[in-house]
């Protein structure tokens, strides 16, 4: 089956990758994930984050190594199979949750002091990554955190590859967002970047 570019990958691309299959990437083994898990949290500012947000979130392995570091953390996705698996194994983290959602279309109340895109932009048409880029800056607090975690290798028939696609979200946050972070390695790239505080008003002075 062959994919529009210039579509994203939909619900029903992931529920035949899930079907029949609770781990199809291999998160829970791979010495891949584990690598690009432990740069992740090491990339992490030494902060505590209130309420975070993890996009793209699988069977929750990333959000629940990111948990102990947040008051609460929500992961969505956008497959109603993972988000199930990641229940189960998450059980006992009570600062977890998890919901199906598809973002951009969809997204979540509130706001949060961390955001966490790991190997999700990728999926994406470039028209989406532009929309979920202006959802993740109007739902971050002033000073929060954004990382982008995006695969190099060969990503067969999705919209975009992983550098297009880091590139094409950081294009669009534009000057709205500092970058403080860019790191490289082999097969994955981890940028971070953070919201813009807003200078205070100055009062108005009389004469």
């Amino acid at each position: 089956m062959t994919n529009d570019r210039s579509q994203s990958r939909d619900a029903a691309h992931f529920d035949r990758i899930y079907a029949g299959r609770e781990d199809p990437w291999n998160f829970r083994g791979s010495p891949y994930e584990r690598e690009k898990y432990n740069a992740t949290i090491v990339a992490l500012p030494p902060r505590h984050f209130e309420t975070a947000l993890e996009i793209g979130c699988s069977i929750g392995e990333l959000t629940r190594l990111l948990a102990p570091s947040c008051g609460r953390i929500l992961g969505l996705d956008i497959s109603e199979a993972p988000i199930a698996t990641a229940q189960r194994l998450s059980a006992r983290c009570k600062n977890v949750t998890f919901l199906r959602m598809t973002v951009p279309a969809e997204w979540p109340d509130g706001t949060f002091d961390l955001i966490v895109l790991s190997e999700v932009l990728y999926f994406l048409a470039p028209l989406d990554i532009r929309r979920l880029a202006d959802r993740v800056i109007a739902s971050l607090h002033p000073g929060g955190v954004v990382l982008l975690v995006n695969y190099l290798g060969c990503n067969d028939g999705d919209p975009l590859t992983g550098d297009n696609a880091a590139e094409t979200f950081i294009a669009e946050i534009g000057e709205r967002m500092s970058q403080d972070l860019r790191g490289r390695r082999d097969s994955f790239r981890i940028d971070r970047l953070v919201k813009i505080t807003p200078p205070p008003k100055t009062p108005a002075t009389t004469r």
